[in-house]
């Protein structure tokens, strides 16, 4: 009787986890999210920065052609991630609101005005490139 609750609880622990794995794999696959054939270019002024963990966002007004302003998401790396690759705070010099920008991402696969960060140049003449693997993990490729 033992060995049956045993086995019973292990069966039910391993069937728990397999559950939970996959919604944490799916949030971690990129292909999911974004269109890894297609990228999409836009130009526009940042307007909010989050540094944090795992994913940094990168929030851009984009004029369109009727001169109304939308707004883009775009996610990037972890904020230590981004560090290593270069691209800094504002109170250490880096990007901030208001700074003019050119990004080239990986579009969202919903339609929504949002992207995988690929490229991003700042006005000033900065450029960062990055990419990202199956996992979600991204990686400074030049600068």
């Amino acid at each position: 009787m033992t060995r049956f609750r045993i086995s019973r609880a292990l069966v039910t622990a391993l069937l728990c986890g397999l559950a939970l794995a996959g919604p944490v794999w799916a949030h971690h696959s990129v292909q999911s999210q974004f269109d890894i054939h297609k990228t999409v270019s836009i130009s526009g002024t940042v307007a909010k920065i989050e540094w944090i963990n795992p994913h940094s966002y990168l929030t851009v007004n984009v004029k369109g052609a009727d001169g109304k302003v939308q707004k883009w998401a775009f996610e990037m790396g972890a904020a230590g991630t981004l560090r290593k690759a270069g691209l800094s705070r504002a109170d250490r010099g880096g990007l901030k609101a208001g700074d003019e920008v050119t990004i080239r991402a990986l579009p969202a696969r919903d339609g929504s005005n949002s992207g995988l960060l690929q490229e991003l140049k700042i006005a000033d003449g900065r450029v960062y490139k990055f990419s990202a693997d199956a996992a979600g993990n991204v990686e400074q490729t030049g600068r």
